[in-house]
C-alpha cells in the first residue's frame, strides 16, 4: 500500500495562502528549505494535484530550469517536476500535459485506488482535495513548513473534520528565516 504525503509552506496562523489567494507572505524558500522540498519531490512517485495548484505549478515548473538565475536545485526540481507522473483532479478543466492524467470523477475513489497499489509515496496538494483526503481518513503523513507570518486569513491547510486524527511527530527542524518544520504521521 502506498503513502499518501500531505505537505505545504503555510503561515504560523495555519493559511496556505492569504486573501485573495496571495502568497506573497512566503518569500523565495531559503537554499535550504527548498533543496528540503526537492529531496521528498524526488522520494514521491506519484503526485496528486487539485485544479488551482496544479495551475499554479505547471505554470512555471515545466520550464523552470531555463529560467535565468535558476539554481542547481530549481533546475532539478523542474525536471523532477516533469518527470513525476501526476495526477490532476477537476471537474472544470478539460486536458493536462507534463505526465499528467486529469480525473474528473469521484477522486476519494480513485485516490483509494492509488493507495491499495504497490508503489512508493505519493504527495497530494491543494487545499480542497487535500481537504477531502484527510476527511477521508487517507493522510499517512502531514508535513508542515511554518513561516514565522500571521495572515489572519485565507485558505487553511487544514479542513474541517468529523473526528479526531491522532498523530505521532516524526521529524522537527528549523530553516533559516524562522521556518519551523514539523512531519507528522497518522496513528493507524
Amino acid at each position: 500500500m502506498r503513502k499518501l504525503i500531505y505537505g505545504m509552506n503555510l503561515t504560523l496562523d495555519g493559511y496556505i495562502t492569504a486573501a485573495g489567494d496571495d502568497i506573497g507572505w512566503s518569500g523565495p524558500p531559503s537554499a535550504e528549505l527548498f533543496q528540503w522540498w526537492l529531496d521528498r519531490e524526488q522520494a514521491n512517485d506519484l503526485s496528486l494535484y487539485g485544479r488551482k495548484l496544479w495551475e499554479t505549478m505547471s505554470s512555471y515548473w515545466p520550464t523552470g530550469d531555463q529560467q535565468p538565475g535558476a539554481s542547481a536545485a530549481e533546475i532539478e526540481f523542474a525536471r523532477n517536476w516533469r518527470d513525476t507522473p501526476k495526477v490532476v483532479f477537476s471537474s472544470t478543466i478539460d486536458k493536462v500535459g507534463w505526465n499528467a492524467r486529469l480525473v474528473t470523477g469521484d477522486a476519494i475513489a480513485e485516490i483509494t485506488r492509488l493507495k491499495a497499489e504497490d508503489g512508493g509515496p505519493m504527495s497530494i496538494g491543494g487545499a480542497t482535495l487535500a481537504g477531502a483526503a484527510m476527511r477521508a481518513g487517507l493522510i499517512d503523513e502531514y508535513a508542515i513548513a511554518a513561516h514565522p507570518v500571521l495572515v489572519g486569513g485565507g485558505t487553511p491547510f487544514f479542513t474541517a473534520l468529523d473526528n479526531w486524527v491522532q498523530l505521532n511527530l516524526v521529524e522537527t527542524r528549523t530553516f533559516p528565516g524562522g521556518v519551523v518544520l514539523t512531519r507528522y504521521e497518522t496513528r493507524r
